[in-house]
């Protein structure tokens, strides 16, 4: 098979795995995403909060909503800017960010499976060195 029938196959049963323990939790696609980057960055706006989730800013705004609605985030306006919502994780945010924290690490240890922290660091750049190749080639479309 070649390089892209693996990446996507990887990226596909990744994904089931992660959403499988997303949804026991509630959660809906694009909210563990959203909810793990909000842990590292909270008070983050939407179109930060789109652009390294890898996710249409659009797509954020209706997921967001979502969010909110479940009482996972609540959006704020800062002291001096009356024009940008802010995002928060209220307490439940905290607690569902957590589980999904759990959940990755849980989707990442079987991933990784058999593989020594070597080949898991090679991985990662590997991964991190095509994602930079794709996104400068989109870049310059």
């Amino acid at each position: 098979m070649s390089v892209h029938e693996w990446l996507m196959k990887a990226h596909t049963a990744m994904r089931r795995r992660v959403m499988e323990g997303a949804q026991r939790e509630g959660l809906t696609s694009g909210q563990p995403k959203i909810l793990e980057y909000l842990m590292q960055n909270e008070g983050a706006d939407q179109r930060n909060i789109a652009l390294s989730c890898e996710i249409e800013p659009a797509t954020v705004g209706s997921i967001l909503t979502r969010m909110e609605a479940g009482g996972l985030v609540e959006r704020r306006r800062a002291e001096g800017n009356r024009r940008s919502l802010f995002v928060y994780l209220t307490e439940r945010g905290k607690e569902a960010a957590m589980r999904t924290e759990e959940i990755f690490a849980a989707a990442e240890r079987a991933a990784l499976e058999g593989c020594s922290e070597e080949e898991r660091e090679r991985l990662c750049l590997l991964l991190a060195r095509i994602y930079r190749n794709l996104a400068r080639t989109e870049a310059e479309e």
